[in-house]
């Protein structure tokens, strides 16, 4: 009998969720994701300590003889993200997201500008925009940027997505893919509901990404879905057949441990039989549905915080390696 890993591939696209070069070689995904805790948490690990120094150097010499060290880190973080992406494209067939920094999510413009330049890093590497999924925050000013991008060609994954707001108005908008997270989903109504669990199918991160998904095939939108952020393996069982998952290493291990009948539980044809009403979202519809939904408006403050406090100790992080490395040059 084949494993749960093997049968998902069969009708799921696998992603791994990770930095970790070795991880992405282990599970064959056709993806990769990262984000700024992955990209920081990957730094700080003694095997990649040539790609950060490597970044940095670039970064010097991009910046010019005395530049500010603020300078040198903001370019070796672009370069990291871009270098991390690279080492992965050669392993994966498919497509790396790298995200712009989190503390862009409300300007749009500046959202605009580092994903051309991202996309520009790729390109002068030999590798095709393609292959390359610039994370966002679904913010509406994410969702903006995304949408201006899209036309040119720059393909957008929505990150920290909690609402069916950000969802449709990301669908509007000819967003490529989004990636609604499922496990923070499920944390924030287990704390406010005082429960300790929900079984897998009513488990309120996977309802959330169902009805997201039956609403885009019934009405033909042709973003893909890529549930993320699990919790348990109950989880990626109870959303066999979405568009994409990206799942953690840990989780992978699980998959192809264990074996089993996986039954596929989202699926195209059944979701074009619902009776779903088309609900149209512009930006005063989306600024009040995010306002009433507590839920999604706390997890994405919540979400952009973390990820820009990760991109702060990650500035911290190769401001001192740049020292120690201006101090041995001595």
């Amino acid at each position: 009998m084949s494993t749960l890993l093997e049968q998902l591939k069969t009708m799921t696209v696998v992603v791994a969720d990770t930095g970790d070069i070795k991880s992405i070689q282990k599970f064959t995904p056709r993806d990769a994701t990262t984000n700024p805790s992955l990209i920081t948490a990957a730094a700080q690990m003694p095997e990649y300590n040539d790609v950060v120094e490597g970044a940095l150097a670039w970064a010097e010499k991009q910046a010019g003889s005395g530049a500010a060290t603020a300078k040198v880190v903001g370019l070796a973080i672009d370069r990291l993200s871009v270098e991390f992406g690279l080492r992965i494209l050669r392993i994966v067939p498919g497509r790396v997201s790298t995200e712009v920094d989190a503390r862009l999510s409300y300007d749009t413009a500046a959202s605009i500008e580092k994903a051309r330049y991202l996309i520009g890093q790729y390109e002068a590497a030999g590798v095709s925009r393609e292959r390359v999924l610039i994370k966002l925050a679904a913010t509406w000013e994410g969702i903006k940027a995304a949408e201006v991008l899209e036309k040119e060609g720059i393909h957008c994954n929505l990150t920290l997505l909690f609402g069916m707001h950000q969802a449709i108005a990301c669908a509007e908008a000819g967003v490529r893919l989004i990636s609604p997270f499922v496990g923070r989903i499920l944390d924030w109504h287990k704390k406010d509901t005082g429960r300790d669990s929900y079984p897998p199918a009513e488990d309120p991160g996977v309802v959330s990404v169902t009805t997201i998904y039956n609403y885009y095939k019934k009405h033909g939108y042709k973003t893909e879905v890529m549930g993320a952020s699990f919790r348990n393996l109950g989880e990626i069982i109870e959303l066999a057949g979405s568009d994409l998952l990206t799942i953690a290493p840990s989780l992978l291990s699980e998959l192809q441990s264990q074996e089993g009948t996986l039954e596929r539980k989202l699926d195209p044809a059944k979701a074009a039989t619902m009776d779903i009403p088309k609900t149209p979202v512009d930006e005063t519809t989306f600024r009040a549905m995010h306002e009433i939904d507590r839920m999604a408006k706390d997890k994405l403050a919540e979400g952009i915080e973390g990820f820009s406090k990760a991109i702060v100790l990650l500035e911290s992080l190769l401001t001192e390696r740049l020292k120690s490395l201006a101090a041995k040059a001595v």
